[in-house]
């Protein structure tokens, strides 16, 4: 098959182990993003199946009416960027491995690594030795602090491991049903949501975004952080109403840990997401890891070769098969 991977920035893929199961099959790679739908479908004339990146290109119909040879979309895990029923109408399989199982622990190591730098001030302490200038300022201790964890999950659960380890306090809220887990599992959960929020010295944000999510971490949930808080969110900036970080941050009162935006990727360095000095902005690699992409793509790189052999695995799609597949 003609198989054409979107978006690898690095060109990561072909140095990793997982590369080798796409030998059968004539590859392209681009190592660049273009979001103009009618400009990508040039570039992907000939291709009979799309490798995507998680969400760094969204697909829908504008860009699969282009594409006349495309048999299968392949990628892993959640598809907000993907319009399922353009796939299905434009004879598209679109294969997505949910990984049930399998938390991303790259994310959740990233989600610590964040906190441990806004809170011991690693990015400025490191521009000021290198400057010259020594010290830069006086840290925070993690120890005894009270992480908040918003989403009882698995990537959730990891944070919270390695949270306790290093001594620190952790406390729930999820859905109803979240919180039922949690409880039933002997966790702490917060008395109300206005008391998560107000009695976390760290919220951290671990919820899928769909629609019944979007916009769920509102103003009035910010507002009513301590002063001196910080807000992390390393799942996605949909998840946060838009606007309403970047006026809380604005009032310098919280400080933020960011690895998702509303516009990836970006490049506006007047954004004050990446401007406010109380902000800790990371360019979506929470999962970006060796080890992740490697397991990430193993899998996405199986379901192309189940595809090619006549036995597509992980459908999401399956009405395709009722029409013009």
């Amino acid at each position: 098959m003609k198989v054409h991977i979107l978006d690898d920035w690095f060109d990561t893929l072909r140095g990793l182990p997982c590369y080798k199961k796409l030998a059968a099959h004539a590859v392209t790679v681009w190592t660049d993003h273009e979001p103009d739908p009618v400009k990508l479908a040039a570039r992907l004339q000939e291709a009979e199946a799309l490798v995507l990146f998680r969400e760094r290109t969204r697909i829908g119909g504008a860009l699969l009416s282009r594409l006349p040879h495309l048999k299968l979309i392949s990628q892993r895990s959640v598809y907000p960027h993907i319009d399922v029923e353009a796939c299905s109408q434009h004879g598209v399989l679109l294969c997505s491995n949910m990984h049930s199982d399998t938390p991303s622990y790259a994310a959740a190591e990233h989600t610590l690594a964040l906190i441990l730098a806004s809170y011991r001030q690693i990015p400025q302490q490191v521009a000021s030795v290198r400057a010259g200038w020594w010290q830069a300022g006086v840290g925070r201790t993690l120890r005894g602090k009270t992480l908040g964890l918003y989403g009882y999950g698995r990537i959730a659960k990891a944070v919270a491991g390695y949270a306790k380890a290093i001594g620190m306090r952790v406390q729930w809220w999820s859905s109803d049903e979240g919180r039922a887990r949690a409880d039933a599992d002997g966790e702490t959960v917060a008395a109300s949501r206005a008391a998560f929020f107000g009695s976390s010295d760290i919220v951290s944000v671990h919820v899928r975004l769909k629609p019944a999510t979007r916009g769920c971490i509102t103003a009035k949930d910010l507002a009513a952080l301590q002063e001196r808080a910080l807000f992390v969110n390393t799942s996605r900036a949909g998840l946060v109403a838009q606007g309403a970080l970047e006026a809380e941050i604005a009032r310098g009162r919280i400080f933020a840990a960011v690895d998702v935006f509303d516009q990836e990727p970006l490049t506006d360095t007047s954004n004050p997401l990446l401007r406010h000095p109380n902000v800790l902005p990371t360019p979506h690699i929470g999962y970006v890891t060796e080890d992740e992409f490697d397991l990430q793509f193993s899998d996405i790189f199986d379901q192309v070769n189940a595809f090619a052999a006549g036995a597509p695995i992980h459908i999401i799609n399956p009405d395709i098969r009722k029409g013009t597949a």
